[in-house]
């Protein structure tokens, strides 16, 4: 097949109206499945014949593949519903998150990725971050670590608590000989010797 037979191809299928039929065999869901979330708003047809027949576009094809996906890595229908109306509210320029935004699930955290950024879907936090960035981070923590002692740690060095106080980078050894040392005990006074029991050697033997 050429490519410009390919293109047309390709132009023909996002431009065509798809069954019900034809949604349940491509995307192994039930017809239940597709009335109870065109009833409950979370992916309706993009549209109806005269007879009340749905007819859905390939951008609903893409929506209930992706809500198919969430759902079987056990992302919950009211989770997904909950997301695409906070997407809206976050992105009022996208009008179908599940077609036009690439979702993700992780547990029950729904992603999203957009441009260069992985949000979560309900709260916008981001997930993601420039490794750049970070390391540009770590270099200024670093450089403040090496930079010395200021005036508050030589307060702390000369504060007369009695608590001992090294500077960062000294030997902990060099001030033990200004270390004031507690003195040391004299020899116990020997007792008078009135007060000394004497034996009486004369009863002995």
């Amino acid at each position: 097949m050429s490519q410009s037979s390919r293109t047309r191809e390709s132009s023909d299928v996002v431009r065509a109206q798809f069954k019900t039929r034809e949604v349940v065999d491509l995307l192994d869901l039930s017809r239940r499945q597709l009335q109870y979330w065109a009833k409950t708003g979370l992916i309706e047809p993009s549209e109806r014949t005269p007879g009340g027949h749905h007819r859905y576009s390939f951008d609903d094809l893409v929506a209930l593949k992706a809500t198919k996906r969430l759902i079987d890595a056990g992302v919950s229908v009211q989770k997904i519903r909950k997301s695409v109306r906070a997407l809206q509210e976050l992105l009022p320029q996208v009008g179908r998150p599940l077609s036009e935004l690439v979702l993700v699930a992780t547990g029950d955290v729904v992603l999203v990725f957009k441009d260069d950024t992985v949000f979560e879907a309900i709260t916008g936090q981001e997930w993601v971050f420039e490794v750049a960035d970070f390391e540009r981070e770590v270099s200024r923590y670093r450089a403040r670590a090496t930079e010395p002692a200021g005036e508050d740690a030589a307060e702390i060095a000369t504060s007369p608590t009695g608590v001992a106080a090294v500077a960062v980078g000294a030997d902990p050894l060099d001030d033990v000989e200004d270390t004031a040392l507690p003195a040391k005990p004299g020899p116990r006074a020997t007792q008078p010797a009135s007060k000394r029991r004497i034996k009486d050697w004369s009863r002995t033997g």
